[in-house]
């Protein structure tokens, strides 16, 4: 039976056509997926269907009953919630508190705590969620957190869940703890859209998907029947390459090393960490995330001074440098979270992709005056040369996708000819057709006889690009891999244990 139905839904933002007359049907109790790149309309449609938008053409069904959804108060009253890709808990109030709130029992014009803990505690019991119901938020794991987003959807008497691209800030742990609770909850007769651009969650999660590209519905079918690769090209509107050619180049030459690395905390401390990457060659850093692997980055590229060991570039010892001296030594840092370390979000495209090289020739022009017009051309050059799509260099970056955020920052990390590249999570949030052109470009930088040091939490991305892997534990290095082992091996290792334990 058919419970949800848009017919020829239309929104528009300005000459912008986010959506463009699509057509949906979920089923009562499946997992619908809607698939599509960055920039698809998947998020503008569920907020349509949620009452945060208003379309300006088209209908929506309710059970084959026509309603008309003119803010989220009308979702909810029809039985329709949504967990946001961004959080929305009040860090200081206990867990219950955020789940009742807004919806709290009262007794004359006081909250029934009582009431509300005892009916909060009901809500565990018939979902099988387990929480520390007087814990703060703020304190819980982002996992957790999610958990609870989930359960204030169910304690307003949710029927239908939509979920928009909810594993975006989860760990790959997190994730299978994430679907394990959909599917338990579809089995409790849940109705579930579930928003993503992450083929895997789609195969492991969902009974029919439909796919988005550029606004417009391109086809809707059963997960069974489909492939990664009919998926992919259906989104993208091309053949899309998941596997790339293995090509051998590394030289003797070793570009970058660390040697006996120690470090103090805060975070995981690194103890007696030592890894060597050559000309021509990727080195991947596998493990699960929280193990050091952010820690190694900062030492690296120099935000973290090690307590004992030494950072060694092209034979010298650059632990003393600061980030900018190793940068103009030829050393190019794509990182981890790029909002945080590697763009300011209200500077324009072009101002973005000069960041820390505006005083650098051939920018300047004289001691104090920039040379502007050699900027613009600079920019324009790297917008074609990285396929950056926006409307001018002079667009706010705020305004781009995530994945041309990402662009704009590998194109400037390599516009200056670095001999060595740490790549920290470089794909991380990105469709699949943005996943695939940054593969491209780091497979080019090591082509071109450069080293890359990939950190990553995607173990098949890791396998994918690199010659070697480390595994890292808790601060070590628990063991080198060639990518071609299988995932037994490398979860192992991931998990402490030494290969000859098995």
């Amino acid at each position: 039976m058919v419970v949800l139905s848009v017919r020829g839904l239309t929104k528009r933002f300005g000459e912008v056509v986010a959506n463009d007359h699509i057509d949906l049907d979920v089923e009562e109790g499946e997992i619908h997926g809607l698939l599509g790149e960055n920039g698809a309309g998947k998020s503008v449609l569920s907020s349509c269907i949620y009452g945060l938008y208003r379309p300006d053409e088209g209908r929506i069904f309710l059970r084959g009953h026509e309603v008309h959804i003119a803010s989220p108060f009308d979702a909810i009253r029809l039985g329709i919630g949504m967990v946001h890709q961004h959080l929305t808990l009040v860090p200081h109030l206990r867990v219950w508190e955020n789940i009742v709130l807004g919806r709290e029992p009262r007794r004359g014009l006081r909250v029934d705590r009582v009431r509300a803990f005892a009916e909060v505690e009901r809500l565990l019991e018939e979902t099988g969620f387990r929480l520390d119901l007087a814990k703060n938020a703020g304190e819980l794991p982002i996992g957790v957190q999610q958990r609870v987003e989930i359960l204030k959807v169910l304690f307003r008497g949710a029927e239908i869940l939509i979920l928009d691209e909810p594993t975006a800030v989860l760990t790959p742990q997190e994730v299978d703890q994430l679907i394990e609770t959909l599917h338990r909850l579809k089995a409790q007769g849940k109705t579930i859209i579930f928003i993503s651009h992450k083929l895997r969650e789609i195969f492991a999660l969902c009974d029919r998907v439909t796919v988005l590209r550029r606004g417009k519905k391109v086809g809707t079918l059963p997960v069974s029947s489909a492939t990664p690769q009919m998926l992919a090209e259906m989104m993208v509107g091309r053949k899309v390459f998941f596997e790339f050619p293995r090509e051998r180049l590394a030289k003797e030459e070793v570009l970058f090393e660390l040697s006996h690395v120690f470090t103090d905390p805060p975070g995981v401390p690194l103890q007696d960490v030592s890894l060597k990457v050559h000309a021509g060659e990727i080195l991947g850093i596998a493990g699960v995330e929280g193990n050091g692997q952010s820690e190694l980055a900062e030492v690296v590229v120099g935000l973290r001074k090690p307590k004992k060991g030494k950072v060694i570039f092209r034979g010298r010892d650059v632990t003393a440098i600061p980030p900018k001296g190793r940068i103009l030594q030829g050393m190019a840092h794509i990182p981890e979270d790029r909002h945080r370390r590697g763009v300011i979000l209200d500077f324009s495209v072009k101002e973005n992709l000069l960041l820390g090289f505006e005083t650098e020739p051939p920018f300047r022009k004289g001691r104090m005056t920039l040379d502007f017009a050699r900027i613009r051309d600079f920019a324009r050059q790297k917008i074609q040369e990285f396929s950056i799509v926006t409307p001018s260099e002079d667009t706010p970056l705020r305004f781009l996708s995530g994945g041309n955020q990402q662009k704009v920052v590998v194109a400037r990390e390599l516009a200056f000819h670095p001999l060595f590249v740490l790549a920290c999570q470089p794909t991380r949030g990105l469709d699949v057709a943005a996943t695939e052109y940054l593969r491209h470009i780091l497979l080019g930088v090591k082509r071109e006889g450069k080293g890359v040091l990939l950190i990553s939490a995607d173990l098949d991305e890791v396998r994918a690009l690199s010659d070697r892997v480390l595994v890292m534990y808790e601060g070590r290095i628990a063991g080198e891999l060639s990518p071609e082992s299988d995932e037994y091996q490398f979860g192992l290792l991931m998990g402490g244990k030494a290969l000859h334990e098995a």
